[in-house]
């Protein structure tokens, strides 16, 4: 029995890339599909967002010297080709999808409307929001928070490359010590590198739980639907 009734996937756009420095794996977003898919037959409605860093990081260098708000609308342009490539994938696989584009391209994505969105995931449909907020300066995160919200999604499942939230990078540091449950108040305060800091406000703001789990074991977005322990939960130091 799902544990919750909608959530809203957070996926960066490096795990589209596979083992790759960029660039998208056919492999991978298939296996990224049939893990969205299997918890949407399990009766979990779900909104996905997706980073583009996996597209962006190949001209990283020429954005550089560009103008910042051109290089965060270039940035928004990368997560809808990331978003079309895992909506491809799901409607392969017979999974009802919809793109919905922050910037208005109506040939490739519908534009996202918050009641539109809400039926798509009421009719089993998964929602897949693209090109960000459409305004410079925000992250993915941020956007996967604002989305969040709008569809009142009950809560961020934000994957990742580690089991979780981390005093210190346990990539670099064999002795990092995860945490089971940690506030926003905390993650804000020791800098914790989990989400921008506007997103984990927001979340704080409007007592929606984030969990931050690991990507790369197979079946993880399964257990985090189902209740089960998996990552760490950030919250507000009140748990109903």
């Amino acid at each position: 029995m799902p544990a919750y009734q909608r959530i809203l996937l957070k996926l960066s756009g490096e795990s589209m890339a596979g083992g790759a420095s960029f660039g998208i794996d056919p492999h991978r977003v298939q296996g990224l599909a049939r893990e969205v898919a299997d918890v949407a037959a399990a009766g979990v409605q779900a909104g996905v967002v997706v980073g583009g860093g996996n597209i962006f990081r190949g001209v990283a260098a020429a954005a550089q010297k560009m103008d910042r708000v051109t290089a965060d609308h270039m940035g928004m342009l990368a997560t809808v080709i990331n978003s079309l490539a895992l909506s491809d994938s799901l409607e392969q696989m017979g999974i009802p999808t919809r793109v919905m584009s922050a910037i208005e391209m109506h040939q490739v994505a519908e534009p996202y409307i918050r009641r539109r969105a809400i039926r798509h995931l009421e009719k089993g449909r998964i929602v897949i929001f693209a090109a960000g907020t459409s305004n410079p300066y925000f992250s993915t995160d941020t956007a996967a928070t604002l989305r969040a919200l709008e569809i009142k999604a009950e809560v961020i499942a934000k994957a990742t490359r580690v089991d979780g939230v981390f005093d210190k990078d346990p990539l670099e540091y064999p002795d990092a010590i995860q945490y089971r449950e940690v506030t926003y108040l905390e993650v804000l305060s020791k800098a914790l590198a989990v989400m921008d800091a506007t997103a984990v406000a927001m979340c704080r703001d409007n007592n929606l739980p984030i969990i931050v789990f690991n990507l790369t074991t197979t079946g993880n977005i399964m257990r985090m639907s189902m209740g089960e322990s998996v990552g760490t939960v950030i919250h507000s130091g009140v748990l109903e």
